[in-house]
């Protein structure tokens, strides 16, 4: 049985690099850039005004001063300022020659065609200097960046219509066994209703990539040899069920060449992995999940997820782990990394960790109770309330406020 790290490398051999796809900045939200982004001007590509005011030399105020002209933004100013004259200039509008800073309008009057200005200036006050937000030839964003609402305008402020994105990666999910069905159809004795096709389609989503719904296979192998076969278009292929001991679990017979079947961890110890040959010859990683439900969730986190990240070309594949204490004993044998649920709060010594009331593999609401896996390791026995343990993040619901915080 392998551990937890050796499982994990031996599936991320099996990453294929990043496929890249043109897209439009409108069809870019959420994806992560395949390329580089270089300025190719100067941004803002001239001096311009942080503010709605006068454009002076600053030796000349306070003082009274002749208006020369109203500059608004997207207009070009036509006069120089020299000595004794001003402009009056908006926000955003480039500054006209012979002027060095901003004197705000609310520190000013009007007196016919001169503006009296109360108040002193230094050099560049209240100016946005040419290229103080990224100067030309510098690298704006690097391959593998989430195209978020800043990246987006970015690249939007550089004049970039369209980027280079990483092709979202086809995860063809393939249930398996008699006793499973789809929602919505009639449920027979001895039978359920399937959640883990559903609940691996959202995780395949909210992982960049794009989930093959591919039915569910039988209990024999022809039948699961025929549904596979509906799976060979993908890049990655799930099943779930079928990898434990029982005679009905057959999943594993079907590998074209398995990498591993167990690993040291709980739960989530039943899990295969290999490839299945596609008819031209190429390898397509497989993934042989557990049929219990929490168990298949923890399993895709762990090991799949960061093989689709790293598909996708992101730098950073894995969920963030932070340190917490935790608020009551979680038992634990030797033999096995321990990944228990807990939801994760604060207190004044800082981030806690509660275990969820089950630890059943089988117990789906636990896994809607958890915001966290701890990651207690191999060797290592029980933990008692108040010892510190890795957790491993998979929500942030817990760190926002229901009421604001914002200093007075």
């Amino acid at each position: 049985m392998l551990t937890m790290v050796e499982a994990l490398e031996r599936v991320m051999s099996a990453a294929r690099a990043p496929l890249g796809e043109r897209v439009s900045l409108a069809e870019a939200h959420g994806r992560l850039l395949a390329e580089e982004l270089v300025c190719t001007r100067d941004v803002p590509p001239w001096n311009n005004s942080a503010m709605d005011g006068f454009a002076v030399r600053h030796q000349d105020v306070p003082g009274r001063l002749r208006v020369l002209e109203t500059i608004a933004a997207g207009a070009v100013p036509t006069r120089v300022v020299v000595e004794g004259t001003c402009s009056r200039i908006m926000t955003g509008a480039p500054m006209p020659a012979g002027a060095d800073a901003v004197v705000m309008v609310e520190k000013s009057r009007t007196e016919g065609d001169h503006a009296v200005l109360d108040s002193d200036a230094v050099v560049d006050q209240h100016v946005r200097p040419r290229g103080g937000d990224v100067a030309e030839g510098a690298v704006v964003l690097q391959p593998g960046r989430v195209m978020g609402p800043s990246e987006l305008g970015m690249a939007s402020s550089l004049g970039i219509p369209s980027v280079l994105v990483a092709q979202r990666p086809r995860v063809a999910i393939l249930s398996t066994g008699d006793e499973v069905v789809e929602a919505g159809w009639p449920v027979h004795s001895g039978q359920i209703w399937s959640s883990n096709t559903q609940t691996l389609m959202a995780l395949v989503r909210e992982a960049g990539g794009e989930p093959i719904h591919c039915g569910i296979a039988p209990d024999h192998r022809e039948g699961l040899e025929a549904a596979l076969a509906r799976c060979l278009r993908a890049d990655v292929v799930l099943t779930t069920g079928g990898v434990s001991m029982g005679d009905y679990d057959i999943v594993r017979d079907v590998f074209s060449d398995m990498a591993f079947w167990k690993v040291a961890i709980k739960p989530g110890k039943p899990l295969a992995f290999g490839e299945l040959k596609a008819p031209s010859g190429a390898s397509i990683p497989l993934f042989g999940l557990p049929g219990n439900p929490v168990s298949c969730m923890v399993n895709f986190l762990e090991f799949v997820r960061p093989v689709l990240r790293t598909m996708l070309g992101d730098p950073r594949p894995y969920l963030p782990v932070r340190s917490a204490r935790l608020t009551a004993r979680i038992g634990k044998r030797p033999g096995r990394v321990l990944l228990a649920r807990v939801a994760l709060s604060w207190d004044d010594a800082g981030l806690v960790a509660t275990p969820t009331a089950t630890q059943s593999s089988g117990v789906l609401t636990t896994m809607m109770q958890a915001d966290a896996l701890t990651l207690i390791p191999l060797e290592s026995g029980p933990l008692d309330a108040g010892d510190r343990v890795q957790v491993q993040i998979l929500r942030w619901d817990w760190a926002r406020g229901a009421h604001h915080q914002y200093p007075q």
